[in-house]
């Protein structure tokens, strides 16, 4: 029996296969390069983040040494800083992201250097009323109830904290100019290089000064990242083009230091109200029942959650540095492109981080405590904190994208619609009325990082990203950049 063969297809469909061929083919490669760069972008920033956490773990280990008040006054008296300083610094400094990052985009070296200036003064600026605020620490600490004892040693401890701020004003600003160019090794080795000399000098001064020997340890270990960075920096402008060697540095304009303040106030805004959310949840632990064990368990569970946090913010970083690099450049579908791939980056690193915390409960209690009842109560709470974590790195990294477009308010209005409108009424709701304690509190944060999450993914999907290039263009005076280009600036 013979079987007759199928007739040739038309002559159009052949071309037709070959097209849809080169185009996935195409798209994939797309992909695979936009992966490796937002990769090669995330891996240092996690690898030095993680520097920046065993810096903390060594520093509150060697408080532990000195005593259980040294160990309270300055786990107190870095909260206070924390909260009122570094969290307003950094949240201030974010607002070089979208500026760098599309600026460097666009090729306008000018606009990267008098933003890096200028950071660098508002920071300076801010950081005068803060000094004033962290010097009457312990009449603050005192008005919520802190015993005089623990309130004398934090503010020694904050104190000897002050030239932080100053440092904190260069450092940060130094290293969102140079992420916001793609350069991250230079900080992952200078941060690596500074931690081991934060070990040696730590032991030595916390053995001749005490608690105010352990505050100057933790800010000469930056001084030496600030001193290395700056020295990279410098090398870096004297490779380029002598021509450009003073272009952009003295050359702000009223338009510049609008547009900075503009996107300062809602970034310092978002980073604060995120960062105060968490503290006012460790504030309501200690109104449970049980108040001494359950503060333990939730410190217990967010130092692991800060410990993810890394790998979060890496992406958040890497995610805004690529967004806002082909929106200067005025690519239109990478940009794009860049956002998905950040979005799915974000949604694997959320389930492996839900993955290793699901893996991690029982062990990581017995580290921390011999406390049968603290042990069961990290287990518990970090089986909610695993699913949460699953939401806050794609929320991490949508926040990035968003910040990237240079849309702050858009982050602001997801943090208080998820976390102050949904997360904290919920939170207490499940937590006192319900009677479910600290689970119930986290059960409240995992449904306002949801609600948050949705508010900016809504946001992205409905994103013009043709306008928001536009938009970038003229924000980086990408006109400007071609012009200096093809004179030799």
């Amino acid at each position: 029996m013979s079987m007759t063969p199928p007739p040739p297809p038309p002559q159009h469909e052949a071309p037709t296969k070959q097209w849809a061929r080169s185009w996935v083919d195409s798209a994939t490669q797309a992909v695979a390069i936009e992966v490796r760069a937002q990769r090669g972008i995330a891996l240092p920033l996690i690898a030095m983040n993680l520097t920046w956490f065993a810096k903390l773990a060594i520093t509150t280990a060697f408080l532990g040494r000195l005593g259980d008040l040294q160990l309270a006054a300055g786990t107190l008296g870095f909260s206070f800083a924390n909260v009122t300083g570094f969290a307003v610094l950094s949240g201030l400094c974010a607002a070089m992201d979208p500026i760098c990052g599309q600026a460097n985009g666009a090729s306008n070296i000018a606009l990267l250097r008098k933003t890096l200036l200028m950071a660098t003064i508002l920071l300076l600026a801010a950081s005068i009323p803060i000094a004033l605020l962290w010097l009457h620490v312990d009449a603050v600490l005192s008005r919520f109830g802190q015993q005089p004892d623990i309130t004398s040693n934090a503010r020694s401890y904050v104190v000897c904290l002050l030239p932080n701020l100053l440092i904190t004003s260069f450092l940060n600003p130094l290293k969102s100019y140079l992420s916001a160019q793609g350069i991250t090794i230079p900080t992952l080795f200078s941060s690596a290089l500074a931690l081991a000399l934060h070990v040696p000098l730590t032991m030595w001064m916390a053995r001749t000064k005490g608690i105010q020997g352990v505050a100057t340890a933790v800010w000469l270990s930056d001084l030496a990242v600030s001193i290395m960075l700056a020295v990279y920096v410098i090398a870096l402008e004297r490779r380029r083009k002598a021509a450009s060697a003073s272009a952009g540095w003295l050359e702000q304009t009223r338009r510049d230091w609008v547009c900075l303040l503009r996107l300062a106030g809602p970034c310092c805004l978002n980073t604060c109200l995120e960062w105060w959310c968490y503290e006012i949840l460790v504030l309501l632990t200690g109104r449970l029942p049980d108040a001494r064990r359950m503060v333990a368990v939730i410190a217990v569970t967010l130092n692991f959650d800060y410990l993810l946090y890394a790998a979060m913010l890496s992406l958040s970083v890497s995610a805004s540095v690529r967004v806002s690099n082909e929106l200067g450049a005025g690519d239109v579908w990478a940009a794009r492109r860049a956002a998905m791939v950040s979005i799915v980056g974000g949604v694997v690193g959320g389930v492996a981080g839900g993955l290793v915390m699901m893996a991690a409960r029982r062990p990581w209690g017995y580290i921390y405590s011999h406390d049968a009842g603290v042990r069961e109560g990290v287990s518990s709470a970090m089986k909610v904190m695993a699913v949460m974590e699953v939401v806050n790195c794609p929320l991490n990294v949508c926040g990035g994208i968003v910040r990237g477009t240079a849309r702050p308010v858009v982050g602001v209005c997801a943090v208080v619609a998820g976390f102050y409108l949904v997360a904290l009424p919920v939170g207490v709701a499940l937590g006192f009325k319900a009677r479910l304690g600290i689970d119930g509190l986290l059960l409240g944060f995992l449904l306002g990082a949801a609600a948050s999450l949705t508010v900016l993914l809504v946001v992205i999907a409905r994103m013009d990203w043709t306008a928001e290039a536009e938009k970038a263009r003229r924000r980086a005076g990408a006109d400007t950049a071609v012009v200096q280009a093809q004179s030799g600036v």
